[in-house]
C-alpha cells in the first residue's frame, strides 16, 4: 500500500514485524553474548545463596543499578573462598538472558575479592569454621611420643625439606626408622595425595607419628595446606601429626588442627626425636640421683640397726635366731643321716634279689608256662570244633524243615499258583471271568494267560 503527498512524491510505509516473547529474547540474549563475552563488573554482593546443585545465586549491586549473577557448580569447585553478603568483589563472565523470566544476567566464570586476596579470604573463613567446630582446641591435641622407632613422612620425594628431615634424624638417632609416603605437595591434587598419606599410615598403624610438611613458597604453592578436606584428615588421625610446612612466618590451617606445628621441616624432625647423647645423659643423671638415694637410705638403715643393736630385746631376738638355726642345722644333719641309712637298706635288699634271681631258673618256668598255654589253647580249639558243628547240623535240620513247609517246594511237583490281574491268588475259578488276565507262576518262571471258558460252568451244564 503505498501514499502519494501533493507534491507527487510516493511514499511506502515500512513492513510491520510481530515478534513472539521467545524470539525476541532469544534473539536479545543472541546479541548479548556476542557483544559481551567477557565483562568484568565490580560491586557489592546481595541475596547471595547457594543451592544443593552447588550452583550460587546472587545480585551483584552499586549505588545505581543491579545485576542477576550465576555461578555453576562447575565453577563453584574451583573458588577457594565462600561469596558472602556484603563481600565487594570482581567478577568476571559473560553477560546473557535467562529466558525463562527475561532477565538479564551475569554467567559468573570467576570472582575475586576486592582489597583482600581470594586466597586470603578463603584462609580466614575456613579458619573461622574449624575453629568454631573445636578443632584448634588443645584438650583435643595428641602428646607427641618422646622417642619414636618409626616416623611417617608424607611429602614429595624431590623436596628438599625431606632431605633436611632425613638428615637430622640421621644425625640425632640413626636407628629410627622413617617411612615415607609420596606426595604432591604443590598444585590441584596435593590436598588430597597428603590427605591419602595420612589416612594410609592410620589404617597401616605402621609408624608412632606422622610429619606433613613442605619447604617454603608463595601463598599460593603453600595453598594445598589451607584446603578442608586434609584439615578434616588431620583433625581425625588417631597418630599425632607434626605439621611442617613453609617458613617460620607461614601459617596454614594444617598448623592449626595438627596436634604440633613445627616452624620449619627441620625443626619438625628436631621436635619429634630427641638426640641419644641427650637421653643417654639424661639416663645417666637419673642413674646418679638413684645410687645417691640408695647410698642415703642405706646410711639411714644402718645407723637405725645400730641403734637398735644396743637394745636388749635386739639380743634376745638374735639368741632366739641362733637358736632357730642351731635347731635347724640338727634337723638337716638327721634328715641326713635318715636318707643314708635307708639307701643302705635299699642296696642291701636288691642285693639279696639279686642273689636269689641268679639261682632261678627263668627257662623252665617259662617252659611250664608255654606248655599249659599250648594245652589251654588246643582244649578251646576242640571245644570250638565241636560247637561248630552241633550248630552246622542243627542249622541243616531247621533248613530241610523250612524247605518242606515253604509253599514253592510244592511247585517242584507240578503244581502251579494262579493269581488274577490285581495280584489276588486265585482259589476259586468265579474269582475270575472271561477275557481276565492271569499268571500262573510255576516251579522255574511264570506263565501269563487270558481266560476263555470257566470250567464250573461246563461242569454244572454237563449235570442238566
Amino acid at each position: 500500500m503505498s501514499l502519494t503527498d501533493q507534491l507527487g512524491f510516493r511514499f511506502t510505509p515500512p513492513e510491520r514485524r510481530v515478534w513472539t516473547v521467545r524470539a525476541l529474547v532469544a534473539a536479545v540474549k543472541t546479541h548479548l553474548e556476542r557483544e559481551y563475552t567477557d565483562a568484568w563488573v565490580e560491586g557489592e554482593i546481595s541475596n547471595c545463596r547457594a543451592q544443593s546443585s552447588g550452583h550460587i545465586y546472587f545480585t551483584l549491586k552499586d549505588a545505581n543499578a543491579q545485576l542477576r549473577v550465576v555461578m555453576f557448580s562447575s565453577k563453584v569447585r574451583l573458588l577457594r573462598f565462600r561469596p558472602t553478603d556484603g563481600m565487594q568483589v570482581v567478577v568476571r563472565g559473560r553477560v546473557t538472558v535467562y529466558e525463562e523470566r527475561g532477565d538479564l544476567q551475569l554467567a559468573a566464570e570467576y570472582i575475586e575479592p576486592k582489597g583482600a586476596g581470594g586466597l586470603q579470604v578463603a584462609f580466614e573463613q575456613l579458619k573461622a569454621k574449624l575453629e568454631a567446630e573445636g578443632l584448634f582446641a588443645a584438650e583435643r591435641k595428641k602428646a607427641i611420643p618422646s622417642l619414636p622407632s618409626r616416623i611417617g613422612i608424607v611429602t614429595s620425594p624431590q623436596a628438599a625439606a625431606l632431605r633436611d628431615i632425613l638428615n637430622i634424624l640421621q644425625r640425632r638417632h640413626h636407628s629410627a626408622n622413617a617411612v615415607i609416603y609420596p606426595a604432591q605437595v604443590q598444585g590441584d591434587s596435593a590436598a588430597a595425595e597428603v590427605a591419602a598419606g595420612v589416612r594410609y599410615f592410620n589404617q597401616s598403624r605402621s609408624v608412632e607419628v606422622i610429619i606433613v610438611g613442605r619447604g617454603g613458597g608463595s601463598a599460593e604453592d603453600l595453598a594445598a595446606f589451607n584446603d578442608e578436606g586434609l584439615a578434616r584428615a588431620v583433625a581425625a588421625s588417631e597418630i599425632p601429626v607434626i605439621s611442617a610446612v613453609g617458613h617460620e612466618t607461614d601459617f596454614t590451617i594444617v598448623d592449626f588442627v595438627a596436634d604440633l606445628r613445627a616452624p620449619t621441616p627441620s625443626a619438625a624432625a628436631e621436635l619429634v626425636i630427641r638426640s641419644r647423647v641427650e637421653i643417654e645423659s639424661q639416663a645417666e643423671a637419673v642413674r646418679e640421683r638413684l645410687v645417691r638415694a640408695m647410698e642415703r637410705r642405706l646410711l639411714e638403715a644402718r645407723n637405725a640397726l645400730m641403734e637398735r643393736a644396743q637394745d636388749g630385746a635386739f639380743a634376745r631376738m638374735m639368741d632366739l635366731i641362733r637358736q632357730r638355726q642351731q635347731k635347724v642345722d640338727d634337723l638337716t644333719y638327721r634328715l641326713e643321716r635318715g636318707e643314708r641309712q635307708k639307701l643302705e637298706l635299699t642296696r642291701r635288699r636288691w642285693e639279696t634279689l639279686a642273689a636269689a634271681v641268679r639261682h632261678y631258673d627263668l627257662r623252665r618256668v617259662l617252659a611250664g608256662i608255654r606248655g599249659e598255654l599250648e594245652a589251654g589253647t588246643a582244649a578251646v580249639a576242640a571245644a570250638m570244633r565241636n560247637q561248630l558243628l552241633q550248630n552246622k547240623v542243627r542249622i541243616e535240620r531247621m533248613g530241610r524243615a523250612l524247605e518242606t513247609l515253604s509253599p514253592l517246594a510244592i511247585l517242584d511237583r507240578g503244581y502251579a499258583l494262579v493269581f488274577d490281574a490285581s495280584g489276588q491268588l486265585v482259589k476259586d475259578a468265579g474269582q475270575v471271568k472271561p477275557g481276565d488276565e492271569i499268571k500262573a507262576r510255576v516251579a522255574r518262571g511264570e506263565i501269563l494267560a487270558t481266560v476263555k471258558n470257566h470250567a464250573r460252568k461246563k461242569n454244572a451244564e454237563k449235570k442238566k
